[in-house]
């Protein structure tokens, strides 16, 4: 899924925006603490995500349409998933 409002810069125009004072640098924000590479790939693991189940599911057709529309023919099985993973974050917040 990508988002519309999402642009690419190049170097020079950040560097553009922020001497036109476009780009705000928060000056509390935290400094990256950087380490030796090799000590850090040598500590590094990798955690593989949870493997997806397949389910088969019925839906009314204006359900299915709805997000076919709202993702233009793309995507509208990741924004179905998205819509129930908000479903359930919200409600497992509140138990």
């Amino acid at each position: 899924m990508t988002d519309a409002g999402l642009k690419t810069l190049s170097l020079d125009e950040i560097r553009a925006m922020m001497d036109a004072g476009k780009l705000v640098v928060r000056p509390d924000a935290p400094e990256a603490e950087l380490e030796d590479s090799a000590e850090f790939w040598a500590r590094a693991k990798v955690v593989a995500p949870a493997p997806k189940k397949s389910v088969h599911l019925r839906l009314d057709p204006e359900v299915f349409d709805f997000f076919l529309a709202q993702s233009k023919g793309k995507g509208h099985i990741k924004k179905m998933q998205a819509v129930l993973a908000a479903y359930m974050r919200a409600h497992s917040a509140a138990e």
